[in-house]
């Protein structure tokens, strides 16, 4: 693993011993990145090269634009995904492709909750990124899935990766009570437009098998 720092973010570049294979970047909560990958070696995915970002100030740079808390004592959204998205173009993407062998043959992109929500989002507004993978994303996100269906992806992507815990959508909250059926329109959406999807509705809630879930993401960018 080879670890460096673009402003406040911590990326950590996995490279892949083979040359001229695939990057995916994965942003996370947390330092996951780590257990992720450890996740894909157990499960046998290991010709591609992941690029955990981390140290992100979630709810600005994950959210596409600004929305009041949906929560109880929990923050506002202050839409700050654009800025965070020209770091990870013009800087991170650059300096993590120097410390891998040879050449991407391409990039996907992958997060959970509302990393997840920033992988879709992405593809709106840059064509780096030709596959993709929202893990439990927080697809019920105000406003979004009408910008999904109203707005035009900068490129066909070859593949979109859905999965979703059983129990995310059992809950009062009026928001995210919306996440699995907001996630299957999104997904069919997508596939009604010609492009390869998998949506999967996993054991458990929003919080479980999270790093698991993540690899298993991962693997199906890599492996379709």
């Amino acid at each position: 693993m080879i670890q460096f720092k673009a402003e406040n973010k911590i990326i950590c570049v996995y490279p892949c011993e083979k040359a001229n294979k695939p990057v995916i970047y994965l942003n996370t909560y947390g330092s996951e990145g780590g257990s992720v990958y450890d996740e894909l070696l157990k499960i046998g995915c290991s010709d591609f090269n992941l690029v955990a970002v981390s140290g992100f100030e979630w709810n600005r740079d994950m959210a596409p634009w600004n929305c009041p808390p949906v929560m109880k004592n929990s923050g506002a959204f202050t839409g700050g995904a654009d800025d965070y998205l020209s770091l990870l173009i013009q800087r991170i993407v650059p300096a993590a492709e120097k410390k891998i062998n040879g050449s991407p043959v391409w990039r996907g992109i992958a997060g959970y909750s509302l990393g997840g929500l920033f992988a879709v989002y992405s593809l709106y507004k840059t064509d780096l990124f030709s596959r993709a993978a929202s893990v439990s994303g927080s697809l019920w996100f105000p406003g979004m899935k009408e910008f999904v269906f109203n707005n035009k992806l900068k490129t066909k992507p070859d593949f979109l990766y859905f999965s979703l815990g059983s129990k995310e959508s059992k809950t009062r909250n009026q928001y995210l009570k919306t996440v699995e059926q907001a996630t299957r329109d999104i997904e069919e959406f997508y596939r009604f437009c010609g492009i390869k999807t998998v949506f999967e509705l996993n054991p458990g809630n929003h919080f479980q098998n999270s790093a698991q879930r993540t690899a298993r993401s991962v693997y199906c960018l890599v492996n379709n």
